[in-house]
């Protein structure tokens, strides 16, 4: 009889059916609306390594910055291109001769050659004798002259181009060139070999010969470690001293 009565109560309630369902569809609807509102934003696509757009875009700008001083540092800095072309350095200043072993020896070093061995013993030409390391002339032919001595022999110089010294023995003067320091001889007077009474006795291998009508060579004035000091002047009697170069 119960069940009965509630089919009846059904059948009285024709529209509870057609509410159900759509009660049911409102709740499918309001739940798919619910979790559309809760779901997490997509995530930023990552690219080069695992770095985000933003990421990116910081290391960007840090790179400009460093290209920038690159090109201000090293590509095209006008500061650059200065020190490699040398722009502004000192030049240094202009070398002497070069002189072989035996040239070094009798030059620097103050050495002798053998008597009767150098090429300008017996020679006269017309023409000027010039320092062998920097070009400075020193004597003209005209006053060479024959001593029989075994070395070249000037009873003169040009003005203003040797330098005198007491030598390292005490006793004779040693003739430099004025310019560069580099060793020529000795200088002897008393000898009455000409009617200037002075023999310079100056080694071959020290000087060189230019021929009359030849243009002389520029003369090197660079400054060396090994230029001389400014020489003692010598007394008389020093001057009379035995005849060795």
């Amino acid at each position: 009889m119960q069940s009965r009565s509630s089919c009846c109560c059904l059948g009285k309630l024709p529209w509870l059916l057609p509410l159900l369902a759509l009660s049911f569809i409102l709740a499918i609807a309001f739940k798919s609306n619910t979790s559309a509102m809760f779901i997490d934003p997509p995530k930023t696509t990552k690219s080069d390594g695992g770095k985000s757009d933003e990421g990116k875009s910081q290391d960007s700008k840090a790179e400009e910055g460093k290209e920038t001083a690159k090109v201000i540092v090293g590509r095209g800095g006008q500061a650059n291109s200065n020190a490699s072309s040398g722009k502004g350095k000192k030049m240094s200043e202009p070398e002497y001769n070069k002189l072989t072993a035996e040239e070094r020896w009798v030059i620097l070093n103050k050495g002798t050659e053998y008597a009767f061995t150098g090429k300008y013993t017996d020679h006269f030409v017309k023409g000027t004798y010039i320092c062998k390391r920097c070009n400075n002339p020193l004597y003209k032919s005209d006053d060479k002259f024959h001593s029989g001595c075994g070395w070249p022999a000037f009873d003169d110089e040009i003005k203003d181009s040797i330098l005198r010294k007491t030598d390292a023995d005490g006793f004779r003067i040693e003739i430099m060139c004025k310019n560069c320091g580099g060793h020529l001889g000795h200088v002897f007077n008393g000898e009455k070999m000409t009617k200037k009474d002075t023999r310079h006795c100056v080694n071959s291998i020290s000087i060189k010969f230019v021929p009359e009508g030849k243009e002389l060579p520029t003369i090197i004035t660079a400054k060396k470690p090994d230029e001389p000091k400014e020489p003692v002047a010598p007394s008389k009697s020093q001057e009379n001293s035995p005849k060795k170069p």
